[in-house]
């Protein structure tokens, strides 16, 4: 074949390469099932190689991998999705385990061990895998394999490489909505509770004083005209009740959202709750404006957990509470010198706290060594 006849196949391998890619990467776009992907990339790896054989395998932590996904041409022996093997000898899965990189075994004929028994009965004689990284982790491995020896071409490390980010970008698409539908489904439990708290407290305490309240003005009703004297103690009785009733709505109601917060902004909530505390806390706002209401909300809620954490848990001698408006976003940070050893996964609260921050695209970090204090960092885009 001629310069020219060579550099016209590569160019149409290369058009070929991309347009599978392209294919992947719409399915992983369109957040399709992981199991739909881990297919399309066999059978688009398969067909961009030449091969008879693809898979996608997940390494375990007992030593064996599953395969998650397979394609095979026709005629060609297909691995069953599901099925354990075993990660011994020099084939190319155990040594993707081992090594973490690409790996090549151009002739599987002498090879010892029970896998590349099983590889050899059913025509396998050559291979090339790629690693599928997650969350800085070896997941597993894109697989291609031929029916004869160097059977792969010399760039077949490179090309199977981009079938296996895509892996990755649809595997960190599926971990994304598992976390969403998580966070989602905590905050309907979070509000279902705090619903029932609420219900509770409003049994126990205004309603208590409001009915006690009307019974004592009914009764001072049916002794007004025999018994004066005695009405007007009831309707002095009735009348404290009344107050007290409004102290605890207020106490509640301040609870849920306090009014300072409302009236007069997130700085002076704070300075509201940097008193109120048990623990001696300083203070550094700088907030040249409001901010609008979900993200004053959310800040001051950081805030008041964190700083109620540290009056029970921390053991510490101060705090300091920091806010600041920048780069788009309100950054607010507490820090304790506390005993540390908090995570946001260990409690109800600082989870809550993460869910409700995410759900304005923020982040929260709490960082904890034992013994070295606890900071928890917020971070809520201002729209």
């Amino acid at each position: 074949m001629t310069a020219r006849g060579d550099a016209l196949v590569a160019q149409r391998a290369l058009a070929e390469e991309q347009a599978a890619l392209r294919r992947v990467a719409m399915l992983v776009a369109g957040d399709a099932e992981p199991a739909r992907v881990f297919a399309c990339v066999c059978q688009e790896v398969g067909r961009v190689l030449g091969v008879e054989t693809t898979n996608l395998v997940r390494f375990e932590s007992n030593g064996s991998a599953t395969i998650v996904g397979a394609w095979a041409a026709g005629g060609a022996p297909v691995f069953p999705v599901t099925e354990d093997v075993p990660l011994d000898g020099e084939t190319v899965a155990p040594r993707v385990s081992r090594s973490g990189r690409s790996e090549r075994v151009d002739n599987y004929d002498d090879l010892g061990g029970d896998l590349a028994r099983r590889l050899r009965a059913v025509g396998i004689r050559s291979a090339v895998g790629a690693p599928v990284n997650v969350g800085g982790r070896l997941w597993g491995a894109v697989i291609a394999a031929s029916a004869r020896p160097y059977g792969l071409a010399d760039d077949a490390e490179r090309r199977i490489a981009g079938f296996a980010e895509l892996v990755i970008n649809a595997l960190a698409s599926a971990d994304a909505r598992e976390q969403l539908a998580a966070s989602r489904a905590r905050i309907v439990q979070a509000g279902d509770e705090e619903r029932r708290r609420l219900g509770r407290d409003l049994h126990d305490g205004a309603q208590q004083e409001l009915v006690g309240a009307v019974i004592n003005l009914q009764l001072a009703l049916q002794k007004w005209s025999r018994s004066p004297g005695r009405a007007r103690e009831l309707v002095d009785e009735a009348l404290e009740q009344a107050q007290a009733a409004i102290r605890d709505l207020r106490e509640f109601a301040g609870g849920i959202h306090p009014s300072v917060l409302t009236h007069r902004g997130l700085v002076p909530a704070l300075e509201a709750l940097a008193t109120r505390s048990p623990v001696p806390v300083e203070l550094d706002a700088d907030l040249p404006e409001r901010l609008p209401t979900p993200v004053e909300t959310t800040a001051y809620f950081v805030v008041a957990e964190a700083l109620t954490n540290v009056a029970k848990h921390a053991g510490c001698t101060h705090a300091l509470v920091s806010v600041r408006a920048e780069g788009g976003c309100a950054e607010v940070e507490i820090r304790d010198d506390g005993v540390g050893g908090a995570e946001i996964s260990g409690g109800s609260g600082l989870r809550g706290l993460d869910d409700r921050v995410c759900s304005l695209d923020g982040t929260l970090e709490v960082s904890s060594p034992r013994r070295a204090g606890t900071t928890v960092r917020a971070r809520i885009p201002v729209r």
